[in-house]
């Protein structure tokens, strides 16, 4: 079957089980311990506790997942960035035997899989926690013959948490032989193998543990919560066995794209350029830009390595935005934010080549400068490392990669102190420009820009649309400075609604309230946040009526009509996808 066969079989089989289909969950989680959402049953976290399941008891989904974990793996034949994620899951209702007769089911009878190509692994349990002899027995139970059930580690068979704390468990995984021939390493060709012989289907994790944040781990029941059900059947991984391939390099969800990178050679370049563009097109369609923080890193890192691999593989001027195009044509119908969202997602990764490419050049000259300069020791410092990072946009990990190449190592630790001294100092000044206005905070025309820069970010987003973001402020007593991402210069239509809008909002003479609560609930709200890496445990909240609400430590207006009228009067680039606005009251 094709993948999207395979994705609507799943979910069909599992309804016809009495499972409610829940739809996919954004990449960006509610959960601020983690960046990403990398497994599907992350929004359903709360239900293995005391939370009750808005579902039911019984659901499914196809989730749509992003992993940083193997991102220097990824150029292999098994390793992904971005993957979907099919899974079942039960709250306090079926456990190990069901779930595993229904996995047999659909991969024997729904797939036609062939049982003499599956393997199967149990935890063989540590000083944390016991060997789970009643998987064995479920397995057995099931006519698994006992050759083909292999006891592994933790590493291996025991699940979770997601984030620093939560529901965790040991997990029967099935494994499929794609070749059915042994590496060089004869009888030692096993499941864990790195040839690529045997692929992890399916991981069936039985959540009957709590993992606290300091990593001790007992019954989840002594938690107050409940036993659950949790499975992970990656999609591109059953393709490829379902199509008969040996990689899921080669299944209709990626030799599309790999056809137009590197027809002939199927090389690591082309793999990684293949998942590196198809994970950057849906953290574009989330709303995340290139940036050097958070997501916005992550997703920078992707399409640098990529835009590199590129001038490897010596492709074509449009290479990249030609394969986002084929990312959107092959998932439109089952993700249409990535169709409605194609032409930023164009112009985001066509502006970061161009401005890479550039810095790229500058900084290999740099590079082969800073190689020359040293003698007999064959390191480089970590000053040196973060300069390449901070002045010419390259990642560590680029450099470390150029340096490797070389015969060179690159001092981590010290490139790690320099970018914490760096932070240090960014931090202070955010402090001044976003928690609050400094010296000049008891003067009321700076308290009242300060309100101002609330009206126009909710302005900037209702008129722009989600992905117009906070990117930077500055406040002083005549104006107000704003940068935001957006990928492209305003119309004068746009900049007079923007400013209709915000003196609309200030002639209704709104309430500014102030809201004190745990940083955790605020998010949970809904209220705006930036630079969460430097806020406390509890927060303040501003919301102007139901127009504007931020996480900020203020001073504000208490009415908006103390602000006077509200005026744009410049806007300017500041950089890839970053719009600046400047604007008075008067």
């Amino acid at each position: 079957m094709d993948s999207f066969n395979l994705r609507q079989e799943f979910l069909d089989f599992f309804e016809k089980k009495g499972h409610k289909i829940v739809p996919a969950y954004s990449l960006i989680p509610s959960d601020a311990s983690v960046l990403f959402t990398t497994s599907g049953m992350q929004q359903f976290k709360p239900y293995y506790l005391k939370g009750e399941s808005l579902f039911g008891k019984k659901v499914a989904n196809c989730q749509k997942c992003l992993r940083t974990s193997d991102i220097n793996d990824v150029g292999d034949k098994s390793h992904l960035t971005f993957f979907e994620m099919l899974g079942n899951f039960s709250f306090d209702d079926y456990f190990r035997e069901e779930t595993v007769k229904l996995a047999l089911e659909f991969l024997l009878e729904v797939c036609s899989l062939s049982i003499d190509r599956m393997w199967f692994s149990y935890f063989k349990g540590d000083s944390q926690a016991p060997e789970d002899i009643k998987s064995k027995k479920v397995l057995l139970s099931n006519n698994i013959l006992e050759k083909r059930i292999i006891a592994m580690g933790r590493k291996d068979n025991f699940w979770g948490p997601t984030g620093e704390e939560g529901p965790c468990g040991p997990t029967i995984d099935i494994y499929y032989d794609l070749t059915s021939i042994p590496c060089k390493k004869e009888e030692q060709c096993s499941l864990d193998c790195e040839c690529g012989r045997f692929v992890e289907l399916w991981s069936l994790v039985f959540n009957e543990y709590y993992q606290d944040s300091a990593k001790k781990i007992f019954s989840i029941e002594e938690k107050g919560g409940k036993k659950g059900i949790d499975t992970g059947l990656g999609l591109v991984r059953l393709a490829a066995a379902s199509q008969g391939k040996k990689t899921i390099f080669e299944t209709d969800l990626f030799q599309p794209l790999i056809d137009i990178i590197d027809r002939d050679k199927n090389s690591k370049e082309s793999r990684i350029i293949a998942d590196h563009i198809k994970a950057s097109c849906f953290l574009i369609s989330e709303g995340i830009i290139p940036s050097k923080v958070d997501k916005g890193y992550i997703l920078r890192r992707l399409l640098r390595k990529a835009i590199r691999c590129k001038r490897i593989l010596q492709g074509g001027n449009n290479l990249l935005t030609d394969l986002a195009k084929k990312v959107i044509e092959l998932y439109k119908d089952i993700y249409p934010e990535l169709k409605s969202k194609q032409e930023e997602i164009l112009t985001i990764i066509q502006k970061e080549e161009e401005d890479f490419s550039k810095a790229l050049d500058r900084g290999l000259i740099q590079f082969e400068k800073l190689l020359k300069e040293q003698q007999s020791e064959k390191i480089i410092s970590g000053k040196n490392a973060f300069i390449l990072f901070e002045t010419y946009g390259f990642p560590l990990e680029l450099t470390e990669e150029l340096a490797q190449e070389r015969g060179f190592l690159v001092d981590k630790e010290g490139f790690n102190n320099a970018l914490n001294e760096h932070q240090k100092i960014s931090r202070a000044g955010a402090e001044k420009k976003f928690g609050g206005i400094g010296k000049e905070a008891e003067e009321k025309e700076a308290i009242n820009l300060h309100t101002a820069t609330h009206l126009l970010h909710s302005a900037l987003r209702k008129i722009l649309g989600d992905s117009a973001r906070q990117m930077g402020s500055d406040i002083n007593r005549e104006r107000l400075r704003f940068d935001f991402s957006f990928d492209r210069k305003l119309t004068d239509e746009e900049i007079e609604r923007i400013e209709h809008l915000v003196n609309e909002k200030i002639k209704a003479d709104l309430v500014i309230e102030k809201e004190n609560m745990l940083l955790k609930d605020a998010l949970e709200s809904g209220a705006m946040s930036f630079f969460k890496e430097k806020y406390p445990e509890r927060v303040s909240v501003y919301s102007i009526d139901d127009f504007s609400k931020e996480i900020c430590a203020g001073p504000h207006a208490k009415h908006t009509s103390e602000l006077g009228n509200f005026k744009i009067i410049k806007q300017e680039s500041v950089g890839s996808g970053i719009r600046r606005i400047k604007a008075i009251l008067n």
